[in-house]
């Protein structure tokens, strides 16, 4: 039987005498090569900027029968972001726009989804000055959870939620909070906000532009953009 040239390669190298720092090269080289033949990338749906929104920053969820879920930051019948659906044929359904006004402005953070079929979501912009936390049902109604006030509350919620088996609410926004420099907050299935922590731009931290992480024993995670012991930003656990 005639040896894949594959194969070939790797015998003649591995008989010849040269230094393992070079087979490893070598070898990493020809695997890299063999899986990026094996990938192939398909456009699912091409964003036209206008009613079909546009600048999606945030990544998408997926449900169980392989429809996307997704903010945009731009577009929408008002111009203000909005939420979408792209089915796994790439169809894009606009699932609400918002209006800049109270409902909200500006989406940047991801989506995060519920059993029902709702989904939660942030704006960096909009209801009462400085963001909202909001809720759009299956049928595509949206109701603000909260609107955010600057302080002590916090404002501009650039990062996603995420919840727990309660149905409670955590998220972070970017300022706002007692001193200025952020928050985590959780908010409860009645939209009661409670401000976790607030950053005071010291070894804490200050701006905490990601999203959070929360482990079984309800200890969340997340990085800030400065502060910490060298002004660089930190990673840090606030605890139950």
């Amino acid at each position: 039987m005639k040896e894949s040239s594959g194969n070939g390669i790797l015998r003649k190298i591995f008989s010849a005498s040269v230094s393992p720092a070079f087979l490893l090269v070598v070898v990493l080289g020809f695997v890299a090569t063999q899986f990026s033949q094996a990938q192939t990338l398909s456009v699912l749906y091409n964003f036209g900027g206008a009613a079909d929104g546009g600048d999606p920053y945030a990544g998408v969820i997926r449900d169980s029968s392989g429809n996307l879920y997704g903010t945009v930051g731009y577009g929408g019948t008002s111009y203000a972001g909005g939420v979408y659906k792209a089915d796994a044929l790439g169809n894009e359904t606009m699932l609400y726009s918002f209006t800049g006004g109270t409902d909200g402005n500006f989406p940047v953070g991801p989506l995060v989804r519920d059993n029902a079929g709702n989904l939660y979501g942030t704006t960096l912009y909009g209801g009462a000055s400085f963001g909202t936390v909001f809720k759009l049902d299956a049928g595509g109604n949206e109701t603000v959870l909260h609107t955010f006030t600057g302080a002590p509350d916090g404002a501009s919620p650039s990062a996603g939620l995420i919840s727990d088996a309660t149905g409670n609410l955590y998220g972070t926004t970017d300022l706002g909070g007692l001193y200025g420099w952020g928050t985590v907050f959780r908010l409860d299935p009645a939209g009661n906000e409670t401000v976790l922590h607030s950053f005071t731009n010291g070894e804490d931290g200050a701006v905490p532009l990601g999203g959070l992480i929360r482990d079984a024993q309800g200890g969340l995670y997340g990085t800030t953009y400065y502060g910490g012991a060298y002004g660089a930003g930190t990673v840090f656990k606030l605890t139950p």
